[in-house]
Protein backbone atom coordinates (compact mmCIF):
# COMPACT_ATOMS: atom_id res chain seq x y z
CA UNK A 1 0.00 0.00 0.00
CA UNK A 2 1.19 3.40 -0.77
CA UNK A 3 0.33 6.33 1.37
CA UNK A 4 -0.54 9.59 -0.24
CA UNK A 5 -0.38 12.92 1.43
CA UNK A 6 -3.23 15.11 0.36
CA UNK A 7 -2.59 18.82 0.90
CA UNK A 8 -5.74 20.73 1.63
CA UNK A 9 -6.19 24.48 1.77
CA UNK A 10 -7.83 25.40 5.07
CA UNK A 11 -11.27 26.97 4.60
CA UNK A 12 -11.70 30.60 5.60
CA UNK A 13 -13.80 31.23 8.65
CA UNK A 14 -16.35 33.89 7.61
CA UNK A 15 -16.66 34.99 11.22
CA UNK A 16 -13.00 35.77 11.62
CA UNK A 17 -12.42 36.94 8.11
CA UNK A 18 -11.14 40.48 8.12
CA UNK A 19 -12.09 42.82 5.33
CA UNK A 20 -9.96 45.87 4.91
CA UNK A 21 -11.84 48.95 3.81
CA UNK A 22 -10.14 52.06 2.63
CA UNK A 23 -11.54 55.46 3.58
CA UNK A 24 -13.12 57.22 0.66
CA UNK A 25 -11.67 60.66 1.36
CA UNK A 26 -13.37 62.16 -1.66
CA UNK A 27 -16.80 61.11 -0.39
CA UNK A 28 -15.95 62.34 3.12
CA UNK A 29 -14.88 65.74 1.80
CA UNK A 30 -18.02 65.97 -0.30
CA UNK A 31 -20.20 65.21 2.72
CA UNK A 32 -18.45 67.84 4.83
CA UNK A 33 -18.76 70.38 2.01
CA UNK A 34 -22.53 69.92 1.75
CA UNK A 35 -22.90 70.03 5.54
CA UNK A 36 -20.99 73.31 5.78
CA UNK A 37 -22.97 74.72 2.85
CA UNK A 38 -26.25 73.76 4.54
CA UNK A 39 -25.23 75.40 7.82
CA UNK A 40 -24.10 78.60 6.07
CA UNK A 41 -27.30 78.66 4.04
CA UNK A 42 -29.43 78.27 7.16
CA UNK A 43 -27.48 81.02 8.94
CA UNK A 44 -27.75 83.34 5.95
CA UNK A 45 -31.41 82.86 5.02
CA UNK A 46 -33.27 81.49 8.07
CA UNK A 47 -31.64 82.19 11.45
CA UNK A 48 -28.31 82.26 13.22
CA UNK A 49 -26.97 82.55 16.79
CA UNK A 50 -25.62 85.89 17.98
CA UNK A 51 -23.39 86.77 20.93
CA UNK A 52 -23.79 90.02 22.87
CA UNK A 53 -20.29 91.56 23.20
CA UNK A 54 -21.12 94.96 24.74
CA UNK A 55 -23.39 96.68 27.26
CA UNK A 56 -25.07 99.00 24.76
CA UNK A 57 -28.43 97.21 25.04
CA UNK A 58 -28.64 97.00 28.83
CA UNK A 59 -30.83 96.36 30.72
CA UNK A 60 -32.58 94.04 28.25
CA UNK A 61 -29.43 92.39 26.86
CA UNK A 62 -26.35 91.59 28.93
CA UNK A 63 -22.81 90.79 27.85
CA UNK A 64 -22.64 87.01 27.47
CA UNK A 65 -26.22 86.57 26.25
CA UNK A 66 -26.63 84.20 23.31
CA UNK A 67 -29.68 84.76 21.19
CA UNK A 68 -31.39 83.80 17.95
CA UNK A 69 -31.55 86.24 15.05
CA UNK A 70 -33.99 85.47 12.24
CA UNK A 71 -33.05 86.59 8.72
CA UNK A 72 -36.38 86.57 6.85
CA UNK A 73 -38.57 89.21 8.65
CA UNK A 74 -37.02 92.09 6.67
CA UNK A 75 -36.18 90.16 3.52
CA UNK A 76 -32.59 89.49 2.48
CA UNK A 77 -29.62 91.66 1.57
CA UNK A 78 -25.83 91.43 1.60
CA UNK A 79 -25.93 91.95 5.39
CA UNK A 80 -28.00 88.76 5.77
CA UNK A 81 -25.10 86.61 4.59
CA UNK A 82 -22.97 84.89 7.22
CA UNK A 83 -19.85 86.42 5.69
CA UNK A 84 -20.64 89.91 4.42
CA UNK A 85 -19.12 90.49 0.97
CA UNK A 86 -16.56 93.23 0.58
CA UNK A 87 -18.50 95.09 -2.11
CA UNK A 88 -21.84 96.67 -1.28
CA UNK A 89 -24.82 95.09 -3.02
CA UNK A 90 -27.75 97.55 -2.91
CA UNK A 91 -31.35 96.61 -2.31
CA UNK A 92 -33.23 93.85 -0.54
CA UNK A 93 -34.96 90.74 -1.81
CA UNK A 94 -38.60 90.58 -0.62
CA UNK A 95 -37.78 93.51 1.64
CA UNK A 96 -39.94 94.66 4.51
CA UNK A 97 -39.29 97.65 6.75
CA UNK A 98 -38.87 96.86 10.45
CA UNK A 99 -41.28 98.16 13.06
CA UNK A 100 -40.30 100.84 15.55
CA UNK A 101 -39.09 99.10 18.66
CA UNK A 102 -37.63 96.03 16.93
CA UNK A 103 -34.23 94.86 18.16
CA UNK A 104 -32.18 94.28 15.03
CA UNK A 105 -28.69 93.45 13.79
CA UNK A 106 -27.16 96.26 11.76
CA UNK A 107 -23.88 96.41 9.83
CA UNK A 108 -22.40 99.94 9.71
CA UNK A 109 -21.59 101.25 6.22
CA UNK A 110 -18.14 100.19 4.96
CA UNK A 111 -17.83 97.62 7.75
CA UNK A 112 -18.18 93.90 8.32
CA UNK A 113 -18.88 94.31 12.03
CA UNK A 114 -22.40 93.62 13.31
CA UNK A 115 -24.06 95.89 15.89
CA UNK A 116 -27.29 95.19 17.75
CA UNK A 117 -29.58 98.18 18.38
CA UNK A 118 -33.23 99.13 18.59
CA UNK A 119 -35.11 100.58 15.61
CA UNK A 120 -36.30 104.04 16.66
CA UNK A 121 -36.95 105.90 13.40
CA UNK A 122 -38.30 104.88 9.99
CA UNK A 123 -38.16 106.74 6.66
CA UNK A 124 -39.71 110.20 7.00
CA UNK A 125 -39.45 110.32 10.81
CA UNK A 126 -37.83 113.31 12.49
CA UNK A 127 -35.51 112.26 15.33
CA UNK A 128 -34.00 114.48 18.02
CA UNK A 129 -32.76 114.11 21.60
CA UNK A 130 -33.09 116.94 24.09
CA UNK A 131 -31.72 116.59 27.61
CA UNK A 132 -31.76 112.81 27.28
CA UNK A 133 -35.41 112.75 26.13
CA UNK A 134 -36.15 111.16 22.74
CA UNK A 135 -38.19 113.44 20.46
CA UNK A 136 -40.04 111.65 17.65
CA UNK A 137 -41.72 113.79 14.98
CA UNK A 138 -41.73 116.81 17.26
CA UNK A 139 -43.25 114.99 20.26
CA UNK A 140 -41.41 113.65 23.32
CA UNK A 141 -41.70 109.88 23.52
CA UNK A 142 -43.79 108.74 26.48
CA UNK A 143 -41.58 108.04 29.49
CA UNK A 144 -42.57 106.42 32.78
CA UNK A 145 -41.25 107.79 36.06
CA UNK A 146 -37.62 106.76 36.65
CA UNK A 147 -37.10 103.81 38.99
CA UNK A 148 -33.91 102.47 40.56
CA UNK A 149 -33.15 98.79 40.01
CA UNK A 150 -30.28 96.57 41.07
CA UNK A 151 -28.60 94.18 38.67
CA UNK A 152 -26.19 91.40 39.71
CA UNK A 153 -22.50 92.04 39.08
CA UNK A 154 -20.37 89.34 37.45
CA UNK A 155 -17.30 88.99 35.24
CA UNK A 156 -19.20 89.95 32.07
CA UNK A 157 -21.11 92.82 33.71
CA UNK A 158 -18.64 94.32 36.24
CA UNK A 159 -20.41 97.70 36.68
CA UNK A 160 -17.27 99.58 35.63
CA UNK A 161 -17.17 102.92 37.51
CA UNK A 162 -15.90 104.64 34.36
CA UNK A 163 -19.29 104.08 32.76
CA UNK A 164 -21.50 103.80 35.85
CA UNK A 165 -20.09 106.21 38.43
CA UNK A 166 -21.36 105.50 41.92
CA UNK A 167 -23.56 102.62 40.77
CA UNK A 168 -21.60 99.76 42.39
CA UNK A 169 -23.12 98.87 45.79
CA UNK A 170 -22.75 95.97 48.22
CA UNK A 171 -25.60 94.47 50.22
CA UNK A 172 -25.58 93.11 53.78
CA UNK A 173 -24.53 89.63 52.56
CA UNK A 174 -21.47 91.04 50.79
CA UNK A 175 -22.90 90.63 47.29
CA UNK A 176 -22.14 93.33 44.69
CA UNK A 177 -24.90 94.96 42.65
CA UNK A 178 -25.08 97.58 39.92
CA UNK A 179 -27.71 100.14 40.96
CA UNK A 180 -29.05 101.93 37.90
CA UNK A 181 -31.83 104.35 37.00
CA UNK A 182 -34.33 102.76 34.61
CA UNK A 183 -36.72 104.73 32.41
CA UNK A 184 -39.40 102.89 30.46
CA UNK A 185 -40.16 104.33 27.03
CA UNK A 186 -43.28 103.74 24.96
CA UNK A 187 -43.22 104.46 21.24
CA UNK A 188 -46.26 105.77 19.33
CA UNK A 189 -47.05 102.22 18.14
CA UNK A 190 -47.41 101.13 21.79
CA UNK A 191 -44.15 99.17 22.03
CA UNK A 192 -42.39 99.59 25.38
CA UNK A 193 -38.91 98.78 26.64
CA UNK A 194 -36.55 99.81 29.46
CA UNK A 195 -33.66 102.22 28.99
CA UNK A 196 -30.81 103.19 31.31
CA UNK A 197 -30.14 106.80 32.30
CA UNK A 198 -26.72 107.10 33.90
CA UNK A 199 -26.54 110.89 33.78
CA UNK A 200 -25.22 113.60 31.48
CA UNK A 201 -23.51 112.28 28.36
CA UNK A 202 -22.66 113.47 24.80
CA UNK A 203 -25.68 111.59 23.42
CA UNK A 204 -28.18 113.48 25.58
CA UNK A 205 -28.59 116.16 22.89
CA UNK A 206 -28.96 115.40 19.20
CA UNK A 207 -30.05 117.94 16.60
CA UNK A 208 -33.24 116.96 14.77
CA UNK A 209 -32.59 114.78 11.73
CA UNK A 210 -35.04 113.44 9.19
CA UNK A 211 -34.63 109.78 8.34
CA UNK A 212 -34.18 109.53 4.54
CA UNK A 213 -36.07 107.11 2.33
CA UNK A 214 -34.71 103.58 2.62
CA UNK A 215 -33.00 104.28 5.97
CA UNK A 216 -33.56 103.52 9.66
CA UNK A 217 -32.43 105.29 12.83
CA UNK A 218 -31.01 102.99 15.52
CA UNK A 219 -30.32 103.57 19.22
CA UNK A 220 -29.08 101.44 22.10
CA UNK A 221 -31.20 101.08 25.24
CA UNK A 222 -28.17 101.97 27.38
CA UNK A 223 -28.51 105.55 26.22
CA UNK A 224 -25.37 106.95 27.85
CA UNK A 225 -23.15 104.04 26.76
CA UNK A 226 -24.13 103.22 23.19
CA UNK A 227 -22.44 103.94 19.86
CA UNK A 228 -25.44 104.29 17.57
CA UNK A 229 -27.03 106.58 14.97
CA UNK A 230 -26.45 109.64 17.19
CA UNK A 231 -22.69 109.39 16.75
CA UNK A 232 -20.32 109.63 13.77
CA UNK A 233 -18.67 106.52 12.40
CA UNK A 234 -14.98 105.95 13.05
CA UNK A 235 -12.87 106.69 16.09
CA UNK A 236 -13.38 107.70 18.81
CA UNK A 237 -17.17 107.20 18.77
CA UNK A 238 -17.46 104.23 16.39
CA UNK A 239 -21.14 105.08 15.88
CA UNK A 240 -23.43 104.37 12.95
CA UNK A 241 -22.98 107.83 11.46
CA UNK A 242 -26.65 108.80 11.44
CA UNK A 243 -29.54 106.94 9.77
CA UNK A 244 -28.37 103.69 8.19
CA UNK A 245 -29.49 102.22 4.83
CA UNK A 246 -31.96 99.43 5.40
CA UNK A 247 -29.83 97.15 3.23
CA UNK A 248 -27.54 97.05 6.26
CA UNK A 249 -30.13 95.30 8.43
CA UNK A 250 -28.99 91.73 9.00
CA UNK A 251 -31.98 90.33 10.88
CA UNK A 252 -34.31 90.62 13.86
CA UNK A 253 -33.43 89.44 17.39
CA UNK A 254 -36.03 86.97 18.68
CA UNK A 255 -35.14 85.42 22.05
CA UNK A 256 -32.26 84.51 24.36
CA UNK A 257 -31.12 80.89 24.23
CA UNK A 258 -28.71 81.01 27.18
CA UNK A 259 -26.38 83.42 28.96
CA UNK A 260 -22.87 83.13 30.43
CA UNK A 261 -21.47 85.19 33.30
CA UNK A 262 -17.87 85.16 32.03
CA UNK A 263 -16.40 82.65 34.50
CA UNK A 264 -16.37 79.60 32.21
CA UNK A 265 -13.27 78.22 30.46
CA UNK A 266 -13.24 76.19 27.26
CA UNK A 267 -10.94 73.58 28.87
CA UNK A 268 -13.20 73.06 31.91
CA UNK A 269 -16.57 71.51 30.96
CA UNK A 270 -17.89 71.86 34.52
CA UNK A 271 -17.50 75.63 34.28
CA UNK A 272 -19.82 75.62 31.26
CA UNK A 273 -22.62 74.77 33.70
CA UNK A 274 -21.51 76.84 36.68
CA UNK A 275 -21.05 79.88 34.40
CA UNK A 276 -24.66 79.82 33.19
CA UNK A 277 -26.86 82.71 34.31
CA UNK A 278 -30.22 81.52 35.59
CA UNK A 279 -33.49 82.93 34.34
CA UNK A 280 -32.22 84.20 30.97
CA UNK A 281 -33.04 81.31 28.62
CA UNK A 282 -36.20 81.81 26.61
CA UNK A 283 -36.49 85.56 27.27
CA UNK A 284 -38.31 87.21 24.37
CA UNK A 285 -36.66 90.23 22.76
CA UNK A 286 -39.87 91.58 21.29
CA UNK A 287 -40.92 94.78 23.09
CA UNK A 288 -44.14 94.56 25.06
CA UNK A 289 -47.26 96.33 23.86
CA UNK A 290 -48.69 99.34 25.70
CA UNK A 291 -46.25 99.27 28.59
Amino acid sequence: MTSETIAETPAEDPVTKKVKKQTDWKAEAKGIFWLVLAVLGFHSFIAKPFYIPSESMLPGLRVGDRLVVTKFPYGWSYASLTFHPIGFIPGRLFGHLPERGDVAIITPPNSREDYIKRVIGLPGDRIAVQGGVLILNGQPVKRAAPVVKRFPVDANDPCDPRFYPGALVRDGQGKDWCQLTIVRETLPNGKSYDTIDVGTSPGDDYVETMVPAGHVFMMGDNRDNSSDSRFPAGEPYRGLGGPVPWENLGGRAEFITFSMDGTSSWWNPISWLTGLRSGRAGTSLHPSKNG
